[in-house]
């Protein structure tokens, strides 16, 4: 197996975990393709770099490795997922962030997931994968692994957004927004606004609005097969289109975004004894006490991904 390495090179904890795991490659024999970004870093801190482990672009990382090791947070692994594009090459990520939902292999936990990759005691968990559009208009991303989203922008004020699904009209929102999430996006932004967490490999979309000025209005969860389209009808007021994270601005009201099923997905690596459920009880405190000193039931539930 080869082994494709990359990661955010602004966290100071990526330097010493990375060279930890390229010695345990080394030393096992096991050939790794390493982002340039990455080979700059360690040269630039007197550390080897062997020729012919270096890839042209992140893009060949994912061509011409097995499977992708992204060190960094929940981030980290969306930009590499965007960058390994169109490659199906599976993900791992590696958590040297904050909360880690689909970075979610810990930094310690590092040796044993390539233990458990050369056992094959692993699994594929093939995400979905929304596409978008904006008319004729650019975005900077087209298709999004958590969610995409509709935003205000500059000065305080409701958007006034209209929904179809399927050509059949469902609403048109006051709001601050809406976020249309793939069942992966269930726990970032969407959970933040109050939308339901979703199994990852559930076929489903999930529209949730941001600050909705009606308290009847709820997200919304619909089939995989739906195509939605949103238009904002808010003349002069100023608002963002955010896929993934990368915003382009808009200023002109009647642009319609359409939001469908992607045709490709994105691989995730799940290493055996993991479940998405420890990850949540984990990562959300779910059953947590207060006590420091309190016995660790979870202790025995599996190693620490999920």
């Amino acid at each position: 197996m080869i082994y494709g390495l990359t990661g955010n090179p602004t966290k100071a904890a990526l330097w010493p975990l990375l060279d930890r795991v390229i010695r345990v490659l080394d030393k096992r024999g096991l050939p790794y393709r390493l982002a340039p970004d990455l080979a700059t870093g360690r040269a630039e801190r007197d550390q080897a770099v062997s020729d012919g482990c270096v890839a042209p672009s992140v893009s060949d990382v994912g061509r011409q490795a097995n499977v992708v090791f992204s060190f960094g947070g929940d981030g980290t692994l969306l930009r590499t997922a965007h960058a390994v594009s169109p490659s199906d090459t599976p993900l791992v990520g590696i958590n040297i962030g904050r909360l880690g939902f689909l970075a979610d292999v810990e930094h310690n936990q590092v040796t044993k997931a390539i233990d458990m990759l050369e056992a094959g005691d692993y699994r594929i968990s093939p995400r979905m994968v929304l596409e978008v559009q904006a008319d004729e208009r650019k975005l900077g991303r087209n298709w999004a692994l958590n969610e995409c989203v509709i935003n205000r922008s500059g000065a305080a004020g409701l958007l006034r957004i209209a929904v179809t699904v399927n050509d059949e009209p469902l609403n048109t929102y006051w709001s601050d927004g809406l976020i249309f999430s793939t069942p992966t996006g269930s726990t970032a932004y969407s959970l933040s606004a109050g939308g339901p967490i979703l199994m990852p490999e559930t076929g489903v979309l999930i529209i949730t609005p941001i600050a909705a000025h009606t308290l009847s209005v709820r997200p919304m969860v619909l089939p995989a097969t739906a195509t939605i389209r949103a238009e904002v009808r808010s003349p002069g007021r100023p608002y963002v289109f955010a896929v993934d994270g990368v915003s382009t601005e808009f200023k002109e009201p009647a642009i319609s975004f359409t939001v469908r099923r992607a045709a490709h997905s994105v691989n995730l690596v799940k290493l055996d004894g993991s479940h998405v459920f420890n990850t949540l009880r984990r990562k959300l405190m779910w059953g947590a006490r207060a006590s420091a000193n309190a016995p660790d039931e979870d202790a025995e539930d599996g190693p620490h991904v999920s």
